[in-house]
């Protein structure tokens, strides 16, 4: 048996962008799931989804691992940026998008 933490430090660690999330990046399962999706394909920035719907304890891991309850999550170059609403509001205030500049990620530009 893998230790959870362990998975998902891997996860968080060897890629620059990883949304631990409930579904799939081409079928979430949940609208805030979809939302954040949504906006990192806006975007054009690659990520990696996880989804914790395949694995409990990737699940219950992901909210101990961040000391965040709910689910999406969002994960920068190893960094905690948050769930759906916080994903929202940086984005709608073009801080998401600064913040992938400043990590060095890619972000299409968009009128």
């Amino acid at each position: 048996m893998t230790d959870a933490r362990q998975v998902i430090d891997n996860e968080v660690k060897s890629n620059d962008v990883v949304l631990f999330m409930k579904g799939t990046p081409q079928f979430p399962m949940c609208g805030f799931s979809g939302q954040v999706v949504q906006i990192l394909n806006y975007l054009g920035v690659p990520y990696k989804g996880v989804n914790v719907l395949e694995d409990e304890t990737i699940r219950q891991g992901i909210k101990d691992y961040s000391n965040w309850p709910t689910i999406p999550q969002l994960y920068v170059k190893g960094e905690f940026v948050g769930g759906c609403d916080i994903t929202r509001e940086m984005f709608q205030a073009g801080e998401l998008q600064q913040l992938f500049t400043d990590k060095g990620i890619a972000v299409q530009q968009t009128a």
